[in-house]
């Protein structure tokens, strides 16, 4: 049976109308902070789609206004799901810019555990946001994506990707990370984001890292969600180095 559901989030941003409005309601601008490869046609009507894991979710977009609200409603599921998404952007005068979101529609028979992960993932996106925004402001990024299903349980998942990045005891956000992918040049940065146990956020001078652990309700699943904004990184090529990083790490 669906259930329905509305989330609401706000960030304040250090950006303006026009660099936020690129940034959620343009392909390379959702690239750059959230999950997957994105499309979004510019107009009511359009089509938003996003390509992840050999999959492609689509949506209607059901609002365009340009620097100030985005709205898309995906189809209605054989069981009565949908999602829909709505951004309402507000300028300040101090040249900051508050974002707010509003997630709504049905979930499925396990949706108190859906639900917990949107509230704790927009968290860990919309941070991402603030600092592709702060940080590569207008840049571009090359979207590498990673899996591995049943990696391990949260506490020693954790504890295997924290000793790679060099990281002990608590993790906290400021703290020098370096890691080594075979066949990529060395990560060296800090960490920007300290959500464990469920997300780990690094940044780079021309990255942002995102590993990602799903809990063991939803199959202990560790995630790789990276954006790179170096402008050399071959998608194919880095990505399978970061798979065979994860098959080393957990068999």
């Amino acid at each position: 049976m669906a259930h329905e559901f509305e989330l609401h989030k706000e960030i304040e941003l250090d950006a303006t109308p026009e660099q936020v409005w690129e940034a959620i309601a343009t392909g390379p601008g959702v690239d750059s902070w959230f999950m997957g490869r994105n499309q979004i046609e510019p107009h009511e009507g359009g089509v938003a789609r996003m390509a992840l894991f050999g999959q492609t979710q689509e949506s209607t977009v059901t609002a365009w206004e340009p620097r100030k609200r985005l709205a898309h409603r995906s189809d209605e599921g054989e069981d009565g799901t949908f999602m829909a998404f709505e951004y309402l952007i507000e300028g300040r005068e101090s040249g900051s810019t508050v974002l707010r979101l509003v997630q709504s529609g049905f979930l499925g028979d396990d949706w108190e555990t859906e639900y917990e992960a949107l509230k704790e993932g927009w968290d860990m996106y919309l941070h991402a946001l603030a600092q592709y925004l702060t940080y590569f402001p207008g840049r571009a990024a090359t979207v590498i994506s990673a899996i591995r299903p049943q990696a391990a349980a949260r506490e020693h998942a954790w504890t295997v990707v924290k000793s790679e990045l060099g990281l002990t005891g608590t993790v906290n956000e400021g703290d020098p990370v370096r890691l080594t992918v075979a066949g990529l040049p060395p990560v060296e940065g800090v960490v920007d984001h300290a959500g464990l146990p469920t997300f780990l956020g690094v940044r780079t001078d021309d990255a942002l890292y995102r590993f990602i652990h799903s809990g063991p309700q939803r199959g202990d699943v560790m995630v790789l969600g990276h954006h790179i904004f170096s402008g050399d990184a071959d998608p194919e090529e880095t990505a399978q180095a970061w798979q065979s990083w994860l098959t080393r790490l957990f068999g």
